[in-house]
């Protein structure tokens, strides 16, 4: 195997687990805005919580589309064509959700406050879905014919397999903007997401944990199932970490599961990118979807640099806003009266 297409393998899934780890929870907190605040002052305290990094984590997702694009086209191609119809509800549900994460403080009425959360809350569980959804075939196939073009029509794609990772990535979600919003907040919001976490996570991981399984099992390599193994110890240790009180070893056991998790699955298909499930013969591997060795080698100059600075600066915006957020630290609504 040639060793630039199975370096850009692994970078494009270090970009999915990336973002799946850090949009994921401000996707989960964008769902709590309806699940778990009980008030006005409550919603502000969670959006202060994502606020200075919600639109940084998303550059995870346009990074980890134009990696795919540039470095295996033929993937890209097929994937992006064959789910066409969720891609584009992705797209809406993040452009409705960034509106509303920009309007909502503008607006002078509850009612259109109310509106502005459920475009936040709707758009984050949209988003979500969809990004699980196109993972997971992904990682478990897509009707692909001889050229990589998909047979049938344009729900082709909508089968179990589909809906298990959009569960698994909104279940997942939700638990890990819980275990965020612990190590964030104080007060109320802090205490009620502990109670959560420790009632709903093994619930809420089950999904995820059976996609991986579904996956790994198949392959039969042992690396994965290593791998697989050390997921369900994060998860079992995020749990109990929880249940200590210890919010950041509960954040950091929820990443390691996710981690580990969406290791165990690329490692598992790995050579296969895209998989066809019309004919084996069909399928997609780092060898026949990705570009010239020479776009991969400039690709490879660019990213040694450009990767450890989008990390750096990221640490950095993290660090700078550190902090937890309470209620006492958001000031009471008000509105300006335009002078004419």
């Amino acid at each position: 195997m040639d060793f630039l297409p199975t370096l850009w393998f692994a970078i494009v899934a270090f970009f999915w687990a990336g973002y799946l780890f850090l949009e994921g929870f401000d996707l989960g907190v964008g769902m709590l805005m309806k699940l778990l605040a009980r008030n006005e002052r409550q919603r502000r305290v969670l959006l202060n919580t994502v606020g200075p990094v919600w639109d940084g984590n998303e550059v995870w997702l346009i990074t980890a589309g134009a990696a795919t694009f540039a470095a295996f086209p033929m993937w890209y191609a097929s994937l992006f064509s064959a789910l066409y119809v969720p891609l584009v509800l992705v797209l809406v549900a993040l452009i409705f959700r960034a509106v509303a994460f920009e309007y909502r403080g503008k607006a002078h009425r509850q009612s259109s406050r109310n509106a502005w959360d459920w475009a936040i809350c709707l758009g984050s569980f949209t988003a979500a879905f969809g990004v699980g959804a196109m993972l997971a075939l992904t990682t478990t196939g897509l009707p692909l014919d001889a050229n990589g073009d998909r047979v049938g029509g344009p729900f082709a794609w909508l089968n179990v397999q589909a809906v298990l990772g959009g569960l698994a990535v909104v279940a997942f979600a939700l638990v890990h903007a819980l275990a965020f919003v612990g190590l964030k907040t104080d007060g109320g919001l802090r205490e009620r997401a502990r109670r959560l976490i420790g009632r709903w996570l093994p619930i809420a991981l089950l999904p995820m944990a059976l996609w991986a399984v579904l996956v790994v099992v198949p392959a039969g390599k042992p690396v994965p199932v290593l791998l697989l193994g050390v997921a369900v110890l994060g998860g079992v240790a995020g749990w109990l970490a929880n249940r200590r009180g210890a919010e950041g070893w509960s954040f950091a056991a929820s990443g390691l599961f996710l981690l580990a998790g969406v290791a165990s699955i690329f490692v598992a298909v790995f050579p296969v990118v895209l998989p066809s499930t019309i004919d084996p013969a069909f399928s997609l591997t780092v060898a026949n979807a990705s570009s010239s060795p020479y776009t991969l080698g400039l690709m490879s100059i660019i990213g040694a640099f450009g990767i450890p600075l989008v990390l750096l600066y990221q640490g950095w915006t993290y660090w700078v806003f550190r902090r937890r957020v309470s209620e006492a630290h958001i000031p009471a609504a008000h509105s300006v009266t335009p002078v004419v």
